[in-house]
């Protein structure tokens, strides 16, 4: 049995990743009493339900903190777990509540709402530690469906890499497990030919790769991934999310991760992401 325990943060999506998930094939729970857990493992096991997704988070504060053991005691019974952790910026949350009016599980009165996202952090802050994270900042629901099907529905036998571009400017993406930056490399911006192109398009690439600084990088971050990919392999991760930045995320960090991905793709399940590539 494989077993996908999603936790978060209120707003950042867990019952889009849920639905994601139950549309899929999997038996999905929702906000299901830790304590209970086993017991229905063992249920679902005898009626032969091979895949379950089950969500926990800061609305059953009072079983959230046996998620660790939860996680330790299911692996050590056979099963298949993998935890997914939801993420987003205080500024999407605050958005998001704000534009549904719905309130914040942890909301009492006199408090603000970026109080009660402070306190959630704090006491979801050991499970995002050990999950694979998924910042759900910039992601629309359908992207989210998309990116959890990726994640774990198209081959959950084997660790996914995802490599993703990023520009500086926006902020770090919460789900990268590596950061790479990628601001000393020469900027194509400034080539009034090249503004307007990306790390995609073909002059720009021919310009990097002009660059020594640009392939030497490029080799240092393939050696250092191909080095420790096995080790996260066998820590039964779900994915691992390596993002490369630079100033605005649309020429020198998209054509490291193309070509980044490229090495990889033969090799590994492979994901590739631009978050910025579109933004003005």
């Amino acid at each position: 049995m494989q077993l996908i325990l999603i936790s978060g943060l209120s707003g950042s999506g867990k019952s889009v990743a849920l639905k994601a998930l139950e549309d899929s094939g999997y038996f999905c729970i929702d906000n299901l009493p830790l304590g209970l857990v086993r017991a229905l493992v063992d249920d679902l096991a005898a009626r032969g339900e091979p895949r379950v997704a089950i969500s926990a988070d800061a609305r059953n504060a009072t079983s959230i903190g046996l998620l660790p053991r939860v996680v330790a005691e299911e692996r050590a019974n056979g099963i298949d777990v993998r935890l997914l952790f939801l993420d987003a910026g205080d500024a999407s949350l605050v958005r998001r509540f704000s534009e549904t009016r719905r309130p914040h599980p942890l909301a009492r009165a006199g408090r603000t709402i970026e109080e009660a996202i402070a306190e959630e952090r704090a006491l979801l802050a050991p499970i995002a530690e050990m999950a694979h994270r998924i910042d759900t900042s910039s992601h629309t629901p359908v992207q989210l469906r998309q990116w959890v099907h990726d994640l774990l529905v198209l081959d959950d036998s084997h660790l996914v890499v995802c490599v993703e571009s990023f520009g500086f400017k926006g902020g770090i993406p919460l789900d990268a497990d590596f950061v790479f930056d990628a601001r000393f490399l020469p900027n194509p911006h400034y080539d009034p030919h090249l503004r307007h192109q990306t790390g995609q398009d073909a002059d720009v690439a021919a310009f990097l790769e002009q660059q020594t600084e640009a392939q030497a990088f490029l080799d240092d971050i393939h050696g250092f991934i191909g080095r420790w990919l096995p080790r996260f392999a066998r820590d039964r991760r779900a994915a691992l999310t390596v993002a490369v930045g630079c100033t605005g995320g649309r020429h020198r960090s998209v054509y490291l991760v193309e070509q980044l991905a490229g090495r990889l793709r033969p090799h590994h399940d492979l994901i590739v992401r631009h978050r910025d590539i579109g933004r003005d």
